[in-house]
């Protein structure tokens, strides 16, 4: 009867709006729990067909959704592993428990405070440790599949470590005296000693003589370059002739390199090989014809710019994380060295993961496939550190629901009462 379907529907009503009040209060619960997306609850009506011209109550039913697609404000903190997306994707992590495992979990989250636990990884407070790609020893980051974590793995910076690396490349930028090759100059020659890393991270000397060429008239513009090796007990491993161009239009640049010992001078590259104690080394001395190279001019010799890479042993002192995800490691010589690269994952559908504990998400089937961007390329953000992403609940949106929600509450069981009092009169008809 049509009285019974009014009971009906005030029983769904109040259902619906204890389940309005259920996510009301978890997003005021959470209104500082960094990260927390919010939970809206929607109504919609039950319509059942009514016999006869009677008409008979449907009721409503509720549904929830968790807005994830929603970004709080950022927060500053004084930790550089606090990090926080600006703009769309999501950080990918993995419980901590899984860490040592052939496990290929990965959840996702857009903000997390992490910190080096006892073995190095990096973890937050809630078990959750974050993953990236590891960089190769030469500092690049390796070609993986971007649409699979089988490549991710837990960031490991083992703070206090001890690291170092080999030189392996030398750039030499001077000016030569073009007076030293004219007749009757004293042919002095110019040393320089230039220091580099072996295989140990020892520091070592190549001891380098440039000789200049005096002809009996006119000038040679010409120099004998001779290289020694403090780590082979100064022997020579390599010797070359330099000789530069008197022309109007590069006059004092690198006319020919000559190998008179060592490797051969690749003009391509203006470099050359020579075998140090440790291995080889490329030694670059500038193109031909090119003023950025080594240059004969004047009679003041110059060491322009003396570079190399490689660095001595030294320990990590603190970690640093870009806007692009890199993950860098500084030591107390001064040598940053890329240890990782933090992707961003993005989805076609944020509000459709599945949401577990701890403002984690797992990717579903009405998320659609993810994928795994570098922070700031395709539709992603920046990956912020030193920074965290607050809670999306607003208080005083969520007790004005509140209100409503009591209001409607209220009025939902003045209609079960009602239709109460209406069968009790219905059954007081016969006495």
């Amino acid at each position: 009867m049509t009285i019974s379907s009014s009971l009906n529907a005030g029983v769904a009503a109040l259902k619906a709006n204890a389940n309005r009040l259920a996510t009301i209060s978890d997003n005021i619960a959470n209104s500082s729990t960094y990260g927390y997306k919010r939970v809206e609850t929607d109504f919609h009506s039950m319509v059942t067909s009514g016999q006869g011209g009677s008409y008979s109550a449907g009721g409503v039913r509720t549904t929830s959704q968790r807005l994830i697609d929603q970004r709080g404000s950022l927060v500053t903190t004084n930790n550089s592993t606090d990090l926080a997306v600006r703009g769309r994707g999501m950080l990918p992590v993995r419980s901590s428990s899984q860490i040592g495992t052939s496990s290929n979990e990965m959840l996702l989250t857009t903000t997390g405070s992490f910190r080096t636990n006892a073995e190095g990884y990096l973890v937050t407070e809630s078990g959750l440790v974050l993953l990236g790609w590891r960089a190769n020893s030469d500092g690049s980051i390796p070609n993986v599949s971007r649409d699979t974590p089988a490549a991710l793995e837990p960031v490991q910076l083992s703070v206090n470590q001890l690291s170092g690396s080999p030189t392996t490349e030398m750039n030499l930028r001077m000016n030569l005296p073009a007076t030293a090759t004219d007749a009757g100059a004293p042919g002095d020659p110019q040393p320089l000693s230039v220091e580099y890393f072996d295989n140990l991270g020892k520091p070592e000397t190549v001891d380098i003589e440039l000789v200049p060429t005096v002809p009996a008239t006119g000038s040679s513009n010409q120099w004998t370059m001779t290289l020694r090796d403090s780590a082979s007990g100064g022997a020579i491993v390599g010797e070359y002739v330099l000789t530069f161009t008197d022309s109007r239009t590069a006059g004092g640049t690198l006319a020919s390199v000559t190998a008179v010992s060592g490797g051969a001078y690749d003009p391509a590259t203006g470099s050359f090989v020579v075998n140090v104690a440790g291995g080889p080394m490329e030694v670059n001395v500038g193109l031909i014809g090119d003023a950025d190279g080594i240059t004969q001019l004047s009679d003041t010799f110059a060491p322009v710019s003396i570079t190399r890479d490689g660095s001595a042993v030294g320990t990590m002192s603190s970690v640093q994380v870009d806007e692009k995800g890199f993950v860098y490691a500084l030591y107390d010589t001064g040598v940053t060295r890329l240890m990782y690269q933090i992707p961003l994952a993005d989805v076609p559908n944020p509000n459709g993961l599945t949401a577990l504990d701890s403002q984690t998400y797992a990717p579903s089937r009405d998320s659609g496939t993810y994928f795994l961007w570098n922070a700031g390329e395709g539709p992603t953000g920046e990956l912020i550190s030193f920074a965290r992403e607050e809670s999306t609940t607003d208080v005083a949106t969520e007790l004005t629901s509140m209100i409503q929600t009591q209001r409607a509450y209220s009025s939902s069981a003045k209609v079960i009462q009602t239709v109460d009092e209406m069968l009790q009169e219905t059954t007081n008809i016969k006495r």
